[in-house]
């Protein structure tokens, strides 16, 4: 296959391959699983229609909790090499700095992160490239039928396709959709270097609700300047349109109290803008499949949650349930469910939903309840920044008198 050319290569499987877990869709979620359990010794198919992932605008930031949940699963080593390590933010509120944020980030491109991963696999899990035409699932065999005529059999079938629907709809599974059209997700590069920039990395709140703006964060991805701006807008609006036509001219607008130190938010490249609605999921409680990451529940991004609920579920899945399920005959729903109902993986999926919903809420709703909590918190707010202010000038040395 010639990756420059973006040509697919088909699997070629000479008679039916017999493994212990098949898992469908390699982005994230289903090649950091794969690599966990074919490193613990357990064979497994990982099946995905590209051999190489497509460049995609999604998740582009984690924080040092989910680092440390790679790391605990031995995945350090191969996601180290491929992000960009941030531990200064400077944080903008009501037009004025409010603080200085002291913690560890780690910046990424997401399809090169998952490429990267890919390459990274233990060489007894290949990537098995094709897509799934024909689904069968029971409570003791999972047989997947390839586009080229390929057949997989499995004991267990972790679905973990993301947003994509064909392979839930053909189990059985479905989506329920909670907020539709609930946030918009928008990327794009600066013309400017990381170099060139005033602050590290720099996250501005918007001022005031009726632009419906959450945040724009500005941090390195390598040697690049990455803006990820978050709102509650729909991809049909005016707005939107305008953004895209003349993104420089609306942030310096929207957020002049950091336009200067950022090139004046001169935009390199092409806007990118996904659409994301809040899901669950129903219908999944059955034998033989296990639903995890997008494939199972979204969130919206905003709170910076979204990965935290794949590292949980590969976390359980591969350290308290999937070996422990291999050692017993069966894959009946009982066992599935045992993992649909782990106290940490409910508290996570709850908590981003949760956050997802307030997130909304506490930036746009005109409410008179929304109202008083900016309120509250904006005063508070502007009390912390008149504390740092007089802590400044009185750590100023007073001047001598000749």
């Amino acid at each position: 296959m010639s990756t420059a050319q973006g040509r697919e290569t088909p699997a070629a499987l000479a008679r039916p391959a017999e493994v212990e877990v098949a898992i469908v869709g390699a982005g994230l979620a289903g090649t950091s699983l794969a690599a966990v359990l074919g490193k613990s010794g357990h064979k497994v198919a990982l099946i995905d229609p590209h051999l190489v992932h497509h460049d995609e605008f999604r998740a582009e930031k984690i924080g040092m909790k989910q680092m440390r949940v790679f790391e605990k699963l031995g995945l350090g080593p191969a996601i180290r090499p491929l992000v960009t390590p941030m531990t200064d933010i400077h944080v903008f509120r009501l037009g004025q700095l409010f603080q200085r944020q002291r913690k560890w980030e780690f910046a990424f491109s997401y399809g090169a992160l998952v490429n990267g991963m890919r390459q990274a696999l233990p060489p007894q899990v290949p990537l098995t490239v094709g897509k799934v035409v024909e689904v069968s699932t029971g409570p003791d065999r999972q047989r997947l039928v390839l586009t080229n005529g390929a057949v997989i059999e499995a004991r267990l079938l972790v679905v973990a396709t993301g947003y994509s629907e064909a392979l839930r709809r053909a189990v059985g599974i479905e989506r329920v959709e909670e907020s539709k059209a609930h946030s918009l997700s928008i990327g794009f590069d600066l013309a400017i270097t990381p170099q060139e920039c005033a602050y590290p990395a720099v996250t501005c709140y918007a001022r005031n609700p009726a632009d419906r703006i959450a945040y724009l964060s500005v941090f390195p991805i390598g040697n690049r300047l990455r803006g990820n701006m978050f709102v509650y807008r729909t991809v049909a609006e005016e707005w939107t349109r305008a953004f895209r036509e003349n993104p420089q001219a609306m942030l310096c607008e929207l957020m002049p109290e950091i336009a200067r130190q950022c090139g004046n938010f001169a935009v390199a490249g092409p806007v990118e803008v996904r659409q994301v609605s809040l899901t669950t999921t129903r219908e999944h409680r059955r034998a033989g499949v296990v639903t995890i990451g997008d494939a199972f529940w979204t969130t919206c991004p905003t709170p910076g949650i979204g990965i935290n609920r794949v590292v949980t579920d590969v976390e359980r899945l591969a350290s308290s349930y999937i070996p422990a399920w291999l050692k017993t005959p069966g894959m009946d729903a009982d066992k599935i469910c045992g993992f649909y109902d782990d106290p940490v993986k409910v508290a996570t999926d709850k908590a981003g939903m949760r956050s997802s919903i307030y997130a909304k809420r506490i930036t746009i709703e005109t409410g008179l309840e929304w109202r008083l909590r900016r309120l509250r918190n904006n005063t508070a707010r502007k009390l912390m920044i008149l504390g740092r202010k007089i802590r400044h000038r009185d750590a100023l040395p007073t001047p001598s008198v000749a």
